[in-house]
C-alpha cells in the first residue's frame, strides 16, 4: 500500500469536509489572483516610467491650467534634456461608454520625451506634417480594429468647438508601440495646435509639462529649479518624477494597493485558521488508525510525511482551481472594451503563477506541520488505550 494512496483515501474520506475546505482555499487564490493581476496593472504605471523624465503640473491641482508660456522657460534650465507639453482631450468613439484616452500634444516634441514609445519614422514625419492626423496606440488600434488611413470621429466630454459642436475628425496616420510589453499603448494623440484653434476655452494654456533631465541624479535639483522659478507667480507649480505623479494620480482614487493587499490578507488569514483545524480535526479522528499504522512498522517520519502531504495536496488542489478561474476571468476582462480603457495593460502575469505556487506550499506546509508533528510524536501505546 504506497503512502500516496492513502494521502488520497485520507484526503477523500470526508467528501464534504474535502469540498468545504477545497471552496474556501479556491476563493482566497480567486481573489489573489483577480486583485493581484488588477495591482499589477495600477503598479505598472510606476515601473515604466523613465528616471530621468519629470512632470510639471500646476501646485493647486493637476487639472488646473499652466501657461503655454512656461514651456520656453523650463527649456533653458539647466540640466533640461527635452520638454514637451499636452492636454487632456477626454475623448469617446460614437458612444460616451466608448472611451479613447486621448491627448492633445506638440507633435514635434512628444516622442523626443516619451521615448519609450515606438513609432516608425515615416508614420511619425506623415503625423508631424497633417494637422487634422491622429497617431494611436497599438491596443486601441486593436480594440477598435483601426489602421493606418481610415478616417474616423472623436468627441470629447469637456471640450467644445467654435462652431458648437464636441466632435473633432482626424485620419489615422500612425500606430505606435511600446518599447516592452509595461507600455502603455492605449489611447491616440492628437495635434495641441489642431485642438486649441478650433475649441473654446483658450489659446495660452497647457493641462502639463512633461520633460526629461540629462541624467537621473539632476532630477532633484531640476525639479528644484522649475518650481522656483515660478513660485509666487499666478500659477505655481509642483514638479515631480513620472513615478511619483502616476502614484499620486492613482492615491487619488484611495490607497489602492492597501486596500488590494488588506481584502488578500484577510482572505489568507480565514483560510489558515479554516485548514489548520481541519487538519487538526482529521488527524485527531484517526489516533486510533495512526497508531495502528505504527504497530505494522510505519515509521514516525514517514506519518509526518504522510500528514503534510494530506495538507499539501489540499492546498494545491483548492489553490490551482482558484488560481485557473482567475486566469480565465482576468484574460476575459482584459478583451473587454470597456475595461480596456482604464485598464490597459490587464493581463495574468506569470508572476501571479508562481506567487500563488509558492502560497500553496506555505499555507499547506503552515496548516499540515502542527498535526503532522502530533502524529509523529504520538504514542502507540496511549493512542490505542484511550479507543
Amino acid at each position: 500500500m504506497s503512502d500516496l494512496y492513502l494521502v488520497f483515501k485520507n484526503l477523500t474520506r470526508n467528501k464534504l469536509r474535502l469540498i468545504l475546505s477545497c471552496f474556501a482555499i479556491f476563493i482566497a487564490f480567486l481573489l489573489f489572483g483577480v486583485l493581484g493581476s488588477v495591482q499589477k496593472v495600477f503598479d505598472s504605471g510606476e515601473e515604466a516610467s523613465s528616471d530621468t523624465r519629470l512632470m510639471v503640473v500646476n501646485k493647486i491641482n493637476f487639472t488646473q491650467p499652466l501657461p503655454i508660456a512656461y514651456v520656453n522657460k523650463i527649456k533653458a534650465i539647466e540640466g533640461v534634456a527635452s520638454v514637451t507639453y499636452a492636454n487632456w482631450f477626454g475623448g469617446y468613439y460614437k458612444e460616451q461608454k466608448n472611451m479613447v484616452p486621448t491627448f492633445a500634444v506638440d507633435q514635434d516634441t512628444y516622442f523626443e520625451v516619451y521615448n519609450n514609445f515606438v513609432v516608425d519614422p515615416a508614420q511619425l514625419q506623415e503625423w508631424q506634417n497633417t494637422r487634422t492626423g491622429l497617431m494611436v496606440g497599438r491596443v486601441t488600434a486593436n480594440q477598435w480594429g483601426w489602421k493606418v488611413g481610415d478616417k474616423i470621429s472623436l468627441s470629447s466630454n469637456i471640450f467644445s468647438q467654435k462652431t458648437g459642436g464636441q466632435t473633432w475628425e482626424f485620419n489615422i496616420v500612425g500606430i505606435f508601440d511600446g518599447e516592452n510589453p509595461q507600455v502603455d499603448t492605449s489611447g491616440a494623440l492628437l495635434h495641441y495646435k489642431y485642438f486649441i484653434e478650433t475649441q473654446t476655452f483658450g489659446s495660452d494654456w497647457v493641462g502639463w509639462i512633461p520633460l526629461n533631465t540629462t541624467e537621473a541624479a539632476l532630477n532633484d535639483s531640476v525639479a528644484s529649479a522649475i518650481d522656483e522659478q515660478f513660485a509666487n507667480s499666478p500659477a505655481e507649480t509642483k514638479t515631480s518624477t513620472e513615478a511619483q505623479f502616476a502614484k499620486a494620480f492613482i492615491e487619488q482614487l484611495g490607497n489602492i494597493g492597501f486596500i488590494l493587499t488588506s481584502v488578500v490578507s484577510a482572505a489568507f488569514f480565514t483560510i489558515l485558521m479554516i485548514v489548520a483545524n481541519t487538519m487538526a480535526l482529521a488527524v485527531s479522528e484517526r489516533t486510533n488508525e495512526i497508531a495502528v499504522l505504527k504497530t505494522l512498522g510505519f515509521s514516525a517520519k514517514r506519518i509526518f510525511g504522510q500528514v503534510l502531504s494530506e495538507s499539501l495536496l489540499l492546498s494545491i488542489i483548492g489553490g490551482l482551481f482558484g488560481l485557473g478561474l482567475a486566469a480565465l476571468l482576468v484574460t476575459g476582462a482584459a478583451q473587454a472594451p470597456q475595461l480596456k480603457s482604464f485598464l490597459p495593460t490587464l493581463m495574468f502575469p506569470t508572476e501571479i503563477w508562481l506567487k500563488g505556487f509558492a502560497y500553496m506550499l506555505l499555507l499547506g506546509f503552515v496548516t499540515g506541520f502542527f498535526p503532522a508533528y502530533n502524529a509523529m510524536k504520538l504514542k502507540t501505546i496511549d493512542a490505542l488505550n484511550r479507543s
